[in-house]
C-alpha cells in the first residue's frame, strides 16, 4: 500500500464518529434521490411508451349526431395543425346486463371496423377484433369483468340485442369502454340519441394551450353547439401518472435536505479534521508529502465513508421503491417496473462528486499551510474567542458548570454554527413530517366523510358474470331502512346517500353520482371553492372532474346513462379523492325524472346528546334485521395504502435525518471535548464532580439547540406549505386551507424544543466520556 493510502486508511480508522456521520448522511441523501429520480422516470415512462407505440390521440372529441353530419366532421381532418385524424365513429351510451346479472353500469360503445393504426391504435390483449354483428370487444378498464365468450344483453334497447365478447383491448387514451363493428351501432342507439367521435393528432400538442388551440381549429368550421365533450391526452397522462407522481415533491424535499446536510457535514468534518490535525499535516509535509497529496489524503478520508454510504443508499432506495411501484406495475399490463440503471449512476456520480468537491474545498487550507507553521501550532483553540460571553455568563445566577457550558458556542462559533445547521435540518424534517401526517389525516377524513356517529353502509353493487350457487339475498329497501332510522330513539341529524353510475360526454368510463336525501352539509364534505348544494338541479364536484371535463364553477354538465339525460349546474368544488375524483354530488330530487336505481344507498346518522352510541346501534340493528341491513359505529373507512406508504417513508427518512443531525452534534461536541481535555482535568482537580461535568457538556449545546429549533420550525412549516400543494397538484387536487393550516400553537412549542432534544441526544456520549476521564490523565494531556 502506498504512503498516501496508509494515511487515508489511518485517518478513516482514527475518526470513527466522523466516518459514521459522513456515511449515514450520504446514505440518506442517496436513498431519497434514487427513489425520487426513479419515480420521476417511472411515473411517465409506461404511458409515454404506450402512447408512442399506439399513436394515441392528442384530442378526442364527442359530437352531437343530431347537429352535425359525418361528412362535415370528415372535413375537420384538414384543419390547420392536424397531422392525422380518425373517425368519425358512431357512439352510444348503453347499460349492459351480463349473463344473468343485474343491470351493470353505463358504458360508452364506439363503432370501429378495425383496431386502427395511425391514430389511437387499440391494443388487443386477448382474443380478436369483432368481425361480424353480434360481437363486442371490451376495454380492459371496463366495469364488466372481461371474460371471453361472455354474453352481454342490452334490455333497455329496442329488440334487446345481445352481444358476445370476442376480445379484450386497451386504448392508451381511453377513447371507449367497448368497440363493435359500425354495422352494429344502429341496434345499440336509441332513437334521437347517439353521437360521433373524432380522434386527432396535432403537429404541436405538448401543452394544454396547444391542445386548446387545436380543438378550436378543428371545430371552427362546424355549427356552434355541436361539441358535447372532449378529452386531452394530457389529462389521461396525468391520471395515469397519479399514483407515483404524488411521491415526487415529497421525496424531492427530503432529497434536498439530505444533500444539503451531506455537504455541510462533509465540509465541517474535513475542516475540523484539518483544524485538529495541524501538527500532523506539518509532519506529513516534513516527510515529503506535497500539498496536493495532503489535500488528496483528506478528500480520500471523506470519499471512503461516502462511497460506503452511497452503496447502502442505493440499496435502500431500491427497497423503498418496491411498495411505491407495486401498484404501478399493472397499469399497462407490461413487465415489472424497476429503478433505471442510469438513475443509479447519475445519483452516485452526483453525490460522490459533490462530496469530493466539498472535501477538496475544506482541505485546501491543509495544502496551503507552511510546514514550519504547522509544526509550531498545537491544537488548543485561541483563548481570545468568547471572552465577552464568559464575563456575561459569570454574572448570571447560575451554577459554575452551567455558566461554563453556556460560553462554549461563543468560544467556537464556526463549530457551533455547523452543529446548529445539522440540528436545524433535523428540526425542519420533524416539523414537516408532523405537518404532513396531519394534512394526510385531513385528506383521509375528507375522503371518508366520517362526521356521522353511526352509518348503515350501502350494499355492494352486482356486476360481472354470476357463478353457480344459491340465489342472492334481496337488497335492503332504502325507504324501509330510512323509516327505521327516523323512528329510532336518539336519531338526531340524518341523511342518506345513494350512488348511481352515469357517463359524461367526452369522458370514457363511468362517474359516480351521489344523490343525497336530506341535508348532507354536516357530513364531513370539505369545500375547496364555491358552496354546497341548496336546491335540486345543483351539484358539487371534485377538482379532477373539473379538470377532465374542462368545466368550472357555474357551468352545466349533462349526465347520461340513466332513463333520460340530466343536466346539473356546478355550484361548488369539494375535496374528494375517491374514484379518481370522478364524482358528482347532488340532491336526490335532481334525478327523479331519470328513474335512478337507488338500491346502493348508505345512511348517515348523528345521534342526539346523551344517547349512547353502542346502545343506539344495538337497538337500531334489531329494527334493521328484517331488512338485511346492519348499522355500525363511526363513519366510512378512511384508510388507504398510499397514506400508509407515505407516512412510513416520511418516518424512515425523518429518523435518518434526525440521526444524522444528532451524529453531527456528537462529532462537534466530541472534538470540543477532546480539545478541552486538559481544561476539564483542571476543573476536576478543583472539585467538579462527574455529574457537574455532564451538566457542563450538555449545557454547551443548549443555546445552539434552542436557536436551531426556533429557526427550524418556521422553515419546516414553510416547506410543508410548499410541498403539500405540490403533492395535491400532482394528483389533480386543490387542497383547501384546512388541509394546509394544520399547525397549532400547542404543537409548535414541543417542535421547537425538538432542536434541544436532538442536541442533547448528540452530546450525551461525549458528556459521559468527559465525566469518566481520570483527572491525572486529563492533566497530562497536551
Amino acid at each position: 500500500m502506498s504512503a498516501l493510502g496508509k494515511v487515508v486508511r489511518s485517518g478513516v480508522g482514527r475518526r470513527r464518529v466522523q466516518t459514521l456521520v459522513i456515511g449515514l448522511a450520504t446514505m440518506m441523501a442517496v436513498a431519497a434521490s434514487v427513489l425520487g429520480g426513479s419515480l420521476l422516470v417511472v411515473s411517465g415512462a409506461p404511458f409515454d411508451d404506450a402512447f408512442a407505440k399506439q399513436h394515441g390521440a392528442h384530442l378526442s372529441v364527442q359530437f352531437d349526431a343530431g347537429k352535425v353530419s359525418a361528412g362535415q366532421l370528415s372535413k375537420s381532418k384538414n384543419a390547420e395543425g392536424v397531422s392525422s385524424a380518425a373517425g368519425p365513429f358512431r357512439t352510444a351510451t348503453v347499460t349492459p346486463r351480463s349473463d344473468g346479472a343485474v343491470p351493470g353500469w353505463p358504458m360508452t360503445v364506439v363503432g370501429r371496423g378495425d383496431p386502427g393504426r395511425d391514430v389511437d391504435e387499440v391494443a388487443l390483449l386477448d382474443g380478436r377484433w369483432a368481425t361480424r354483428s353480434g360481437e363486442i370487444v371490451l376495454s380492459a378498464n371496463s366495469s364488466l369483468i372481461p371474460t371471453m365468450g361472455m354474453k352481454i344483453a342490452f334490455p333497455g334497447l329496442s329488440g334487446g340485442p345481445a352481444l358476445t365478447v370476442v376480445g379484450v383491448a386497451r386504448s392508451v387514451t381511453q377513447t371507449a369502454d367497448a368497440w363493435v363493428l359500425p354495422s352494429q351501432m344502429p341496434a345499440l342507439t336509441a332513437p334521437g340519441s347517439g353521437g360521433h367521435q373524432m380522434l386527432y393528432r396535432f403537429t404541436d400538442a405538448g401543452t394544454a394551450a396547444q391542445i386548446t388551440a387545436g380543438g378550436k381549429a378543428v371545430t371552427a368550421s362546424l355549427p356552434p353547439g355541436t361539441v358535447v365533450g372532449e378529452q386531452s391526452w394530457l389529462t389521461v397522462k396525468k391520471t395515469a401518472e397519479r399514483d407515483t407522481a404524488l411521491y415526487v415533491p415529497f421525496l424531492m424535499a427530503f432529497g434536498a435536505l439530505g444533500l444539503v446536510m451531506s455537504v455541510l457535514i462533509v465540509g465541517n468534518v474535513v475542516a475540523s479534521a484539518v483544524g485538529t490535525g495541524t501538527r500532523r499535516i506539518g509532519i506529513l509535509k516534513a516527510v515529503g508529502f506535497t500539498p496536493a497529496q495532503v489535500v488528496r489524503a483528506y478528500v480520500g478520508q471523506a470519499l471512503i465513508p461516502a462511497a460506503a454510504g452511497t452503496a447502502l443508499g442505493v440499496l435502500a432506495g431500491h427497497l423503498l421503491a418496491v411498495p411505491v411501484l407495486a401498484e404501478t406495475e399493472e397499469v399497462y399490463g407490461t413487465s415489472s417496473l424497476g429503478v433505471a440503471p442510469w438513475v443509479d449512476l447519475t445519483v452516485i456520480a452526483g453525490v460522490l462528486g459533490l462530496v469530493a468537491a466539498t472535501a477538496w474545498a475544506s482541505a485546501w487550507r491543509a495544502g496551503r499551510l507552511r510546514t514550519v507553521d504547522a509544526l509550531a501550532v498545537g491544537r488548543t483553540a485561541s483563548a481570545g474567542h468568547g471572552r465577552w460571553a464568559a464575563r456575561l455568563a459569570g454574572r448570571l445566577p447560575l451554577p459554575q458548570p452551567l455558566a461554563l457550558g453556556l460560553v462554549r458556542p461563543f468560544a467556537r462559533p464556526a463549530r457551533a454554527l455547523a452543529m446548529g445547521t445539522a440540528i436545524l435540518f433535523g428540526t425542519v424534517a420533524v416539523t414537516f413530517t408532523v405537518g404532513m401526517g396531519a394534512s394526510l389525516g385531513q385528506v383521509m377524513k375528507a375522503k371518508a366523510h366520517d362526521a356521522a356517529d353511526v352509518v348503515v353502509p350501502a350494499p355492494l353493487p352486482d356486476f360481472g358474470p354470476q357463478g353457480p350457487g344459491p340465489e342472492k339475498q334481496a337488497k335492503a329497501d332504502p325507504a324501509a331502512v330510512a323509516a327505521a332510522v327516523e323512528a329510532a330513539a336518539g336519531t338526531g341529524k340524518y341523511y342518506s346517500a345513494a350512488t348511481v353510475r352515469a357517463t359524461v360526454s367526452g369522458l370514457t368510463g363511468t362517474i359516480d353520482v351521489i344523490a343525497f336525501t336530506g341535508d348532507a352539509s354536516w357530513g364531513g364534505y370539505t369545500m375547496v371553492s364555491g358552496r354546497w348544494i341548496d336546491r335540486p338541479g345543483e351539484a358539487v364536484v371534485p377538482t379532477p372532474f373539473l379538470t377532465a371535463t374542462g368545466t368550472r364553477i357555474g357551468d352545466t354538465v349533462t349526465l347520461h346513462g340513466l332513463a333520460e339525460p340530466v343536466t346539473v349546474r356546478l355550484v361548488g368544488e369539494v375535496l374528494d379523492p375517491r374514484n379518481d375524483g370522478m364524482q358528482v354530488f347532488t340532491d336526490a330530487s335532481t334525478l327523479t325524472a331519470a328513474h335512478p336505481d337507488l338500491t346502493e344507498t348508505s345512511h348517515h346518522i348523528a345521534i342526539t346528546a346523551g344517547t349512547g352510541t353502542a346502545e343506539y346501534v344495538d337497538a337500531l340493528n334489531k329494527d334493521l334485521a328484517p331488512q338485511g341491513a346492519t348499522a355500525r359505529v363511526g363513519g366510512l373507512d378512511a384508510g388507504g395504502d398510499m397514506v400508509v406508504t407515505l407516512n412510513a417513508l416520511s418516518a424512515i427518512l425523518t429518523l435518518m435525518l434526525v440521526a444524522v443531525a444528532a451524529l453531527g452534534v456528537l462529532n462537534g461536541v466530541l472534538l470540543d471535548t477532546r480539545e478541552r481535555v486538559r481544561e476539564i482535568g483542571v476543573h476536576k482537580a478543583l472539585g467538579m464532580t462527574p455529574r457537574q461535568t455532564v451538566a457542563m457538556v450538555l449545557t454547551s449545546v443548549v443555546v445552539t439547540g434552542l436557536v436551531a429549533g426556533a429557526l427550524g420550525v418556521p422553515l419546516g412549516v414553510a416547506l410543508h406549505g410548499w410541498v403539500l400543494p405540490a403533492m395535491g397538484d400532482s394528483v389533480g387536487l386543490r387542497l383547501p386551507g384546512s388541509v394546509i393550516a394544520v399547525y397549532h400553537g400547542a404543537e409548535l412549542l414541543p417542535l421547537t424544543l425538538g432542536g434541544l432534544l436532538i442536541a442533547t441526544l448528540g452530546a450525551l456520549l461525549p458528556a459521559g466520556w468527559a465525566a469518566r476521564a481520570r483527572t491525572a490523565t486529563a492533566l497530562r494531556t497536551e
